[in-house]
């Protein structure tokens, strides 16, 4: 039998349809979910383990929940993929302002429409995806919007006292009647409003204007909640906090391998830059250690977080800019590059808060030195560690490298190179080549030329060579000789 046909009360009485309450309805459909061994939260790494386990189980409890995690963190996607948990339908009583229940209708509306029509009260049919809202909390937002008000207009025009419950302008709350209801940013709802919820969380009644008004309303509430809000712009008061049945700790990716499929499933690449843009391996594990220096680096506000979203649009970034350089010289394909990276600073500083020093610093300068950083934690995953080498050790692998730069011949790498510059001028470092048919051989022709530049990059970080950046891209150079230069020495 298909719910949608059934258009009066009486055929849904005859259908021996059977109302739910939204929380059990998410239960049921929950335990069917897990009984199969279906995933209910698709698209969502790293909280197989943590968060998805404490939401399912907060869900079987019949909770409302709250969210608690810096930002790009998935906790409005989260709560948006609860309406897979829903029934595709149900039934409402058409013209019902609040989703009324055919068979037990709670507003004074709803209850005259049963009464007045009895069997042939009309019926319709929502979908689950009709049963999510959400609202932004924002120190602007009354208790009008939420909960609502006496209308006085509507009051005039049918004649009613305002105690009367047909003046009321319902809310968005009452408006969400038997749906899922989010409101993001909770510490953000000033106090007043907040306390406002107690009785709808708790009892299902609803005050207005000063007059009582008991209307059992059916959600499931879903809070988010960032800790940095409770100090810098509000808290959930005590009594709210109290009335919310779980709270869900979210977390960022633990480590790159997650960090990565969350970037390559959320990043908005055009099937004509995949096609003319490769991306090396080596290049994806750079951009997502970006994001893991970022959040452990002192002049980054660790407070406010570094949101996955850094890496998301670092991505983006990073295959446009090999993009546009492609373009510009008429190539029909081309590899990412790691002088490339430059291109990703515009997402990096767009993407953090800096604390005092790190504005003294400058945030050009900070997004520099974290590619820096990451370049030095992903080399040792390449190449021998360079930390406890010595220069002049014969052993050193490095050694060859260093002395051709030694023997004051220089490198300047620039941005527009066109593919084949780019690979001549790095396969005329002889020791470099030996360096990655020594220990990069079986690395696929197009991440063999990344590695070369991260090798340099490397010593570079490490202070075995000097790397000045240039208008035009960056020039490597004996680190002894760029000191004579400079006239240090």
């Amino acid at each position: 039998m298909t719910y949608p046909k059934i258009k009066t009360l009486g055929e849904l009485k005859k259908a021996k349809y059977k109302s739910k309450s939204i929380k059990a309805e998410i239960r049921d459909n929950l335990v069917q979910k897990l009984k199969a061994g279906e995933t209910v939260f698709t698209g969502i790494h790293g909280y197989e383990n943590s968060v998805i386990p404490d939401l399912e189980r907060a869900l079987l409890a019949g909770h409302n929940i709250n969210f608690l995690g810096l930002r790009g963190q998935a906790k409005t996607r989260l709560a948006r993929q609860m309406t897979a948990l829903l029934d595709e339908y149900i039934p409402v009583i058409e013209g019902s302002e609040i989703n009324d229940d055919p068979l037990n209708p709670i507003s004074k509306q709803g209850q005259q429409i049963i009464a007045e029509q009895g069997d042939d009260s009309p019926v319709t049919w929502i979908h689950r995806e009709e049963r999510y809202f959400e609202k932004l909390a924002t120190p602007d937002v009354s208790i009008a919007d939420l909960i609502g008000d006496v209308d006085p207009i509507k009051a005039a025009n049918l004649k009613l006292s305002y105690a009367d419950e047909a003046s009321i302008h319902f809310g968005m709350i009452p408006r969400a009647h038997r749906s899922i209801f989010v409101i993001n940013e909770l510490p953000d709802l000033q106090a007043r409003i907040q306390v406002a919820l107690f009785n709808i969380l708790q009892e299902g009644d609803v005050q207005i204007r000063g007059f009582k008004l008991r209307l059992p309303l059916d959600l499931q509430f879903v809070f988010t909640a960032n800790p940095e809000d409770y100090t810098n712009r509000g808290s959930i008061v005590t009594p709210l906090k109290d009335r919310i049945g779980s709270q869900i700790l979210t977390h960022y990716p633990k480590d790159r391998k997650t960090a990565r499929k969350i970037t390559e499933q959320e990043a908005k690449l055009r099937e004509a830059q995949s096609e003319l843009v490769y991306i090396p391996d080596p290049a994806l594990e750079l951009l997502e250690q970006i994001a893991f220096e970022a959040r452990d680096n002192e002049y980054i506000d660790a407070k406010s977080g570094v949101s996955t979203r850094l890496s998301i649009s670092a991505l983006e970034n990073l295959v446009s800019t090999a993009e546009r350089r492609a373009l510009l010289s008429g190539a029909k394909q081309t590899s990412v590059r790691l002088l490339d990276f430059m291109g990703v600073i515009p997402a990096i500083t767009g993407k953090v808060e800096l604390v005092y020093e790190g504005e003294q610093e400058g945030a050009g300068i900070v997004a520099e030195n974290l590619i820096g950083a990451a370049v030095k934690s992903i080399f040792p995953e390449y190449f021998p560690p360079l930390e406890d080498l010595k220069s002049g050790d014969a052993k050193n692998p490095y050694k060859a490298l260093i002395d051709w730069f030694g023997q004051g011949k220089t490198l300047d790498m620039l941005f527009d190179w066109s593919d084949s510059e780019y690979r001549a001028e790095l396969e005329g470092i002889g020791p470099l080549k030996q360096l990655i048919e020594a220990h990069q051989a079986k690395a696929d022709a197009k991440e063999q030329y990344f590695l070369m530049e991260l090798v340099l990059w490397a010593l570079a970080e490490h202070a075995r060579l000097n790397k000045e950046r240039l208008e035009e891209g960056f020039n490597f150079a004996d680190l002894f000789s760029s000191y004579l230069r400079g006239g240090e020495i």
